[in-house]
């Protein structure tokens, strides 16, 4: 939503990833939020300190989706049902024709429960930082793996 925790998270573990299995030739990310709350904002200090205790940086500052957002990506991922919601109005409303695909990012969760949705740690402690890494890694380490499969 802000752009200040999930999202960058997401960015930040996907990047290292992709570094990782030197990959960023051919795969690159990029985080948004639906709102305007913290643009220009760098991430919530608490998903920093979680994301540097597994030797992940999190450079990215905030900012708000645009609708060249659809034409720039081929997969945009939201962290939760209202997002997703927003998201998909916004590419109706200006980008009809745009072929990016708008999944929920557990889509690729290996690990299958209840909810569809990554828990928001915003008003949480640093526990909830905590699950909020291991949910985004295990769901963009998945994506990964789909991309490799399915692209490269």
């Amino acid at each position: 939503m802000g752009n200040i925790c999930r999202s960058p998270l997401a960015e930040g573990i996907f990047a290292h990833l992709v570094e990782q299995a030197k990959l960023q030739h051919r795969l690159s990310c990029d985080s948004a939020g639906t709102s305007n709350y913290h643009i220009g904002e760098l991430p919530d200090y608490r998903a920093r300190q979680i994301a540097r205790k597994y030797g992940i940086v999190l450079p990215s500052r905030a900012r708000q989706i645009q609708p060249s957002d659809f034409d720039s990506f081929h997969y945009i991922l939201t962290m939760d049902q209202s997002n997703l919601r927003y998201v998909l109005r916004l590419k109706e409303q200006y980008a009809p024709t745009s072929q990016a695909q708008i999944l929920l990012l557990r889509h690729f969760d290996p690990i299958k429960d209840d909810s569809l949705e990554v828990k928001d740690p915003y008003y949480g402690d640093m526990d909830d930082f905590e699950e909020c890494f291991q949910v985004v890694h295990r769901c963009v380490n998945s994506l990964l793996e789909y991309l490799k499969e399915k692209y490269l």
